[in-house]
């Protein structure tokens, strides 16, 4: 009798541990933590700049009466926007962009003579169609930039009498040419970033002269500006 009471007490031991492994646990549940996302340079984006823009060309004019006349060279506000593309590899970030700017950087100087002279606008636009590489440290970018560059300064000046030695005259018609420069961009969010950019601008711009003529036949001028862009696209 005492053996089949033993028996019982461990059967019924082992039948309640069961029943109690089968019993959902009270513990809390361990927290899901949802990976970061990590960013990427990858995608389209548009955006705003604004900076200063100053001429590097020298025209000058050899009057017989006066001798050398001229040589201004102007600088002034840069605005407008741009759109663009980057596709990252890696570290490696390559892209393409294109700006349209309004400038008043127009070689206007204060050119004297003894005929005549007449200075066109300051005002102006250009724009650029670009490649850009760069290394990208996370959020932060460091790229070189080069293409295409377009525009008109409102660099027709002319001085003198056309049927005489003493003129020159450079077109007012939009001219084709090249840039390079550089920059810095950063990612304060996935979607917004701002850059600090340099260009050196030349264009081929249309002159004709006198024989006293001793300008520079192309438009060259710097660009310091800053910029905003909006970036499109998942993380």
């Amino acid at each position: 009798m005492k053996k089949i009471l033993l028996s019982s007490v461990a059967l019924l031991s082992l039948t309640a541990g069961a029943m109690a492994a089968d019993l959902p646990s009270r513990r809390a549940p361990a927290p899901i933590i949802a990976a970061v996302p990590v960013f990427t340079w990858t995608g389209f984006y548009v955006g705003v700049n604004a900076g200063y823009g100053w001429s590097t060309g020298e025209n000058r004019y050899l009057d017989p009466a006066f001798g050398y006349t001229g040589g201004g060279s102007d600088g002034g506000f840069i605005g407008g926007g741009q759109i663009g593309y980057n596709y990252q590899i890696g570290s490696f970030v390559i892209g393409v962009e294109t700006d349209l700017q309004y400038a008043a950087v127009g070689n206007k100087g204060n050119y004297y003579g003894a005929y005549y002279y007449g200075g066109g606008s300051n005002d102006g636009y250009f724009g650029t169609v670009r490649a850009r590489a760069g290394v990208a440290f996370d959020r932060a970018l460091i790229y070189v930039t080069g293409g295409f560059a377009y525009g008109d300064l409102g660099n027709n000046n002319y001085y003198g009498l056309a049927t005489t030695p003493y003129y020159y005259d450079r077109g007012s018609d939009a001219n084709g040419g090249w840039t390079i420069g550089g920059g810095v961009e950063y990612a304060f969010t996935n979607n917004l970033t701002a850059k600090v950019e340099g260009l050196y601008v030349n264009l081929d711009t249309k002159n004709t002269g006198g024989l006293y003529y001793t300008g520079n036949g192309n438009t060259e001028f710097g660009v310091v500006r800053a910029g905003l862009n909006f970036k499109f696209g998942t993380y």
